[in-house]
């Protein structure tokens, strides 16, 4: 009977995996590994048996029974199975299905964390999550739930809704109705953590002009006292890594 280790393999590039998570990589016989995972940590396992079980949403390409049933097989049959997830994957990964599934099974398992979409975007815009006398609390949330409703609240100084590209006019509304004022500032951060990763500022009553920009790329939208803009942000160390910012008036 092998092991299944859970690791976060961060929400974009190949060097966001932690240090943890790129040596018990390194050990596995087989990896199952999300749709977003970046393709360059296959390096880091070239001996390993490499099946993707990626799914976007609710939508799923392979079912959670599915992968359910794969880890268990594999436990069986291999030392160590890795399930590579990306962001955290404790945050909106399904882990605890799976892992009731190999707890079942007799299944020994571990999980490593990973950097999640939330810090990524923090990160990349220089905007923490929490402020001092500002932003005491966070929220994660998905904008869109298991039945296809869209969902905004507020409930603590900073929100990050996750999953929240397709209706970002719609959210706008739902803030309002949750008691956002108007002029409360958000910011959204399409591929956190990817070479390529947009960034524009907006407020909840403009918040419906970053969907073109955000459209069809993975997106995540803090509102509150962690999308405030920095004092005077700093510069980045590589200008790569930088996202781009863009205004509502150049969208």
């Amino acid at each position: 009977m092998g092991r299944v280790v859970f690791i976060g393999a961060g929400p974009g590039s190949a060097d966001l995996i932690t240090m943890r998570g790129a040596s018990r990589l390194a050990l596995a016989d087989v990896v199952l590994f999300d749709a977003l995972t970046d393709p360059a940590l296959r390096a880091l396992a070239p001996r390993a048996r490499w099946i993707p079980v990626g799914k976007r949403g609710f939508r799923d390409s392979t079912g959670q029974t599915a992968i359910n049933a794969l880890l268990v097989r594999h436990a069986h049959e291999v030392g160590v199975v890795v399930r590579l997830k990306g962001g955290d994957p404790s945050v909106f990964g399904r882990l605890e299905e799976e892992l009731e599934a190999l707890a079942l099974a007799g299944v020994e398992c571990e999980v490593v964390p990973g950097v999640t979409a939330a810090t990524a975007a923090a990160a990349a815009t220089q905007r923490p999550l929490t402020r001092r006398g500002t932003g005491r609390s966070v929220s994660l949330t998905t904008a869109m739930t298991r039945e296809g409703r869209l969902h905004a609240s507020r409930c603590a100084d900073t929100e990050v809704f996750y999953m929240a590209g397709k209706q970002l006019a719609a959210l706008a509304r739902q803030l309002r109705a949750a008691g956002w004022d108007d002029d409360t500032p958000a910011s959204v951060v399409s591929r956190a953590g990817w070479p390529d990763q947009l960034h524009s500022d907006h407020t909840v009553r403009s918040l419906g002009r970053a969907a073109m920009l955000h459209a069809g790329r993975p997106t995540v939208v803090t509102v509150g006292a962690g999308a405030a803009a920095p004092a005077k942000p700093c510069a980045a160390d590589n200008a790569q890594a930088q996202p781009q910012t863009c205004t509502p008036l150049s969208l």
